[in-house]
């Protein structure tokens, strides 16, 4: 696994949340849910996985995690299925259909209204209760209403066919509407006491239920008070509330963490009656939080971005009417942002706020792991103070056959994408994996010297052993820096012995001023820094390699001063490379827009080329 995920994963919370492994491009690999972040997310780490196949194929491709904590574990289930359904990660299995979790429906403005269970929410006027995650609980827990609440459940066709009392009558589970048995206005009491129950005040309908299952107990009838214990657990599944469902329309929460001059920022977004996603800003400020939050909200609703009719904040941001204003202009219709005191809304808020802060304790947490890395491995290569720039450097090759290196930069433990170069080796080194390297080291720092917006880096870096680093040490002598910077190789883990003896070697660094290489303890900062820059390098050097292999190439792209575009005209003008070996010099140099150098630099090529009896 990624040592970037490893070092992310120990700082996860240890509540409940969803947990989602995406690739290098950042599209989602796996979502999950957990009770506990940290310990479940780490179970992915242990050599084998938990067990399940796919994982095999995780462990290779998972690039970063990340996580979105909930108050609940019923919640975590809730959001799961909305980001499984919204990213479509390639290795879940479950949730994947395109079916919601139930809802409870009740119009009151039918004739004997009756409780439905649907799976989308409308904009009808009618009650929703839910989403629900467990189905066989709530259909239990109706059941369970219908003992404790008589209410019709039959539908409207049976509802109008009915000339005498059912079954459910008799055995006090009905009031029998449909026969002229209850008045509407003592049905619509029956109604009341329902809605009551199903938003939670259902203290005294618990109460009564566990003073009767301590009665069967005490009567010794068993059977009895487990039924009685499994309908309280039912209601209290229904009863439970729900902060991952936003109680009407859609709506936005912005959640705000400051230490010092950090602000760490979450926006939670509700839509259709879930939480869809979040996103995270992180920025350091001195303002004061209403302008900072003015400044989040302008830059997260720029653009096109979708505006609901309600965002919460924790204050109203500075110039409030303005903010308003605006987001009213965008939306086209009303907007509210709303300091929520209590409520549904408040929850929400409150979600936002608990995500924000455990954003920022991860991203400190983060700041002082990779400090504490750069100083360890300055004391470990007896550097004179700790490394801020590392690059370093990979080949990837197949047989010495589309031979590319990268370079990628970490700056303070970060990794800085502007200085990330890649290098085709030439065919004099491309069998050779010294001399690629050797060749990628001096290209690499030449543009260091070279270019004002290079700088050279405190650490060169260099994926492999001994043999890597002599030739990286050779060609820093050559330019003549090995006065300005320090190297070393970085070897990985490879299995050594036989039989029973043979164990992994660990990962270890190699000095130029050792013959030994030096052991890394697992896990430790030094060990997650150094495997992070590497296992970046590797990641962006065998894409690079990929897309050469990919390439589909022709005779023309060895001829100077012919790139993919005049490649391209060329054969348009010609029809084929048959066609254009076969012309007269004076033929290629009346193609429009060729230079006469490079038209006879491509009359010379292609003529070499069917001289040696080259196929067409």
């Amino acid at each position: 696994m990624d040592a970037r995920i490893v070092d992310k994963v120990a700082r996860f919370p240890d509540g409940p949340g969803v947990y989602i492994f995406t690739d290098a491009a950042g599209a989602a690999l796996y979502v999950g849910k957990a009770a506990d972040l940290r310990a479940r997310a780490r179970s992915y780490l242990k050599p084998g996985g938990d067990g399940r196949y796919q994982l095999r194929f995780l462990a290779a491709e998972a690039h970063d995690v990340e996580f979105v904590a909930t108050a609940t574990e019923q919640e975590a289930l809730l959001l799961e299925n909305t980001v499984i359904k919204k990213r479509q990660p390639r290795y879940n299995l479950k949730l994947k259909d395109d079916k919601s979790f139930l809802l409870l429906r009740l119009d009151r403005k039918e004739p004997w209204p009756w409780y439905r269970l649907v799976r989308r929410r409308q904009d009808d006027g009618a009650l929703y209760f839910g989403p629900f995650a467990s189905a066989k609980a709530v259909r239990r827990t109706l059941r369970l209403l219908h003992k404790i609440v008589p209410l019709r459940d039959c539908t409207d066709n049976v509802f109008a066919n009915r000339t005498r009392p059912c079954i459910k009558h008799q055995i006090g589970r009905c009031p029998a509407p449909c026969v002229g048995l209850v008045t509407r206005e003592a049905y619509d009491g029956l109604l009341d006491h329902s809605v009551r129950i199903l938003r939670g005040e259902v203290g005294p309908v618990l109460g009564d239920l566990r003073d009767r299952m301590r009665t069967a107990a005490a009567a010794l009838e068993f059977e009895r008070a487990q039924v009685l214990k499994e309908q309280i657990t039912a209601l209290q599944n229904v009863a439970e509330p729900q902060a991952v469902v936003a109680g009407g329309g859609d709506e936005d929460a912005l959640g705000l963490h400051r230490s010092g001059d950090d602000v760490v920022a979450v926006f939670l977004s509700f839509r259709g009656g879930a939480l869809e996603g979040s996103r995270r800003f992180a920025c350091r400020s001195a303002l004061p939080d209403e302008l900072v939050l003015g400044e989040l909200l302008g830059r997260f609703y720029e653009g096109d971005r979708y505006v609901p009719a309600t965002v919460l904040v924790p204050q109203l941001p500075a110039e409030a009417a303005i903010i308003t204003q605006w987001l009213q202009h965008k939306r086209g219709g009303r907007v509210e942002l709303h300091v929520p005191q209590r409520g549904d809304k408040r929850r929400h808020l409150e979600l936002a706020q608990q995500n924000a802060h455990l954003a920022d304790a991860m991203a400190a947490d983060a700041e002082a792991r990779r400090r504490a890395g750069a100083e360890r491995l300055a004391a470990l290569l007896d550097l004179p103070e700790p490394p801020q720039r590392l690059h370093c450097l990979d080949v990837s090759t197949i047989q010495g056959t589309s031979t590319v290196a990268s370079r990628v930069c970490f700056v303070d433990g970060v990794p800085d994408k502007s200085q990330y170069r890649r290098f085709r080796i030439t065919a004099a080194h491309a069998g050779d994996d010294f001399g690629a390297m050797s060749e990628a080291v001096r290209r690499s720092l030449q543009l260091c010297l070279e270019r004002d917006d290079e700088e050279l880096p405190d650490l060169l870096v260099v994926d492999g052993g001994r043999g890597q680093l002599g030739a990286a040490v050779a060609a820093v002598a050559e330019l003549g820096l090995q006065d300005d910077l320090w190297l070393c190789g970085l070897a990985k883990s490879r299995l050594q012995g036989v039989g029973d003896a043979r164990a992994e070697s660990g990962e270890r660094i190699f000095r130029p001023d050792r013959e030994a290489p030096v052991p890394l303890v697992t896990q430790a900062p030094e060990t997650l820094l150094v495997a992070a820059l590497r296992d970046e390098a590797h990641r962006f050097a065998i894409t690079y390699h990929r897309q050469q292999r990919g390439r589909l190439t022709s005779e023309l792209d060895a001829v100077p001063g012919v790139g993919p575009a005049r490649r391209r005209a060329l054969l348009r003008h010609f029809g084929s490379l048959s066609a254009l070996r076969a012309a007269s010099l004076d033929e290629v140099r009346a193609m429009p827009g060729l230079p006469a150098a490079v038209a006879a630099a491509v009359h010379a090529a292609m003529r070499t080329r069917g001289d040696n009896g080259s196929a067409p």
